[in-house]
């Protein structure tokens, strides 16, 4: 069984087994924005065992049943659901997000680790998330629970997974300014809730738009 994952794109083994978006992230492999990428070709551009991620995730479908699958929930459930998950949450987030840099730079701005610009583009993400976000919340998700077909190719799915691209690209330069979110040893505690808290966002934006590209956006064009 676990040979054959390998050859599942990574949005699919997202949805199928509870867990798998962990081992994803572990391993740095975009099941986002790259989810119709196969588990084999993702292993091998970032020089991975593929197998033993496989592995990994036939242990996790044996053992793991708790998490919802929601392929099997409405459209409106998971509209909500990414509402009140991920939109919210975002929007509580970005603010203290860039408070904290906007401190970090400011205090630890002549170290050569210091995250220089990270507030700027913290800044920059929040204002495109938020237009993302309206977009979906006053014309996308109305449409969706009128059950209005969409084609996946174009029309406001497809400038969505456009977008969605775009907060990928935004993930990687935000890596790129931490160090991949690792605070330096001596860190202060400023600066390491910000990290603790940027990981967090990424964890979170990279589901919310996992849950839209590979289950929401893929039922809308199945109905």
């Amino acid at each position: 069984m676990n040979i054959a994952f390998t050859e599942q794109t990574l949005g699919s083994l997202a949805c199928l087994i509870p867990g798998a978006t962990r081992v994803f992230r572990q391993y740095k492999l975009d099941f986002c924005c790259g989810g119709n990428i196969p588990l084999r070709d993702a292993a091998l551009q970032r020089n991975l065992d593929a197998q033993t991620i496989a592995n990994e995730l036939a242990a996790l479908s044996i053992n793991s049943t708790t998490e919802l699958d929601w392929r099997n929930e409405s459209v409106a459930e998971l509209i909500e659901y990414i509402l009140e998950r991920f939109h919210e949450r975002h929007r509580e987030q970005l603010p203290e997000l860039i408070r904290l840099a906007s401190r970090v730079e400011q205090v630890h701005g002549n170290k050569a680790d210091c995250p220089t610009g990270l507030a700027e583009h913290l800044w920059r993400m929040q204002q495109e998330l938020e237009s993302h976000m309206l977009k979906e919340e006053q014309i996308l998700f109305p449409m969706l629970r009128r059950n209005i077909l969409l084609s996946p190719t174009q029309g406001p799915i497809a400038v969505m997974r456009y977008e969605h691209d775009q907060h990928g690209a935004a993930l990687e330069r935000l890596a790129e300014l931490t160090h991949d979110i690792t605070p330096p040893a001596n860190a202060c505690n400023t600066w390491r809730a910000l990290y603790r808290g940027l990981e967090e966002l990424r964890d979170d934006l990279m589901q919310h738009i996992h849950l839209e590209n590979n289950i929401l956006f893929v039922n809308a064009a199945a109905h």
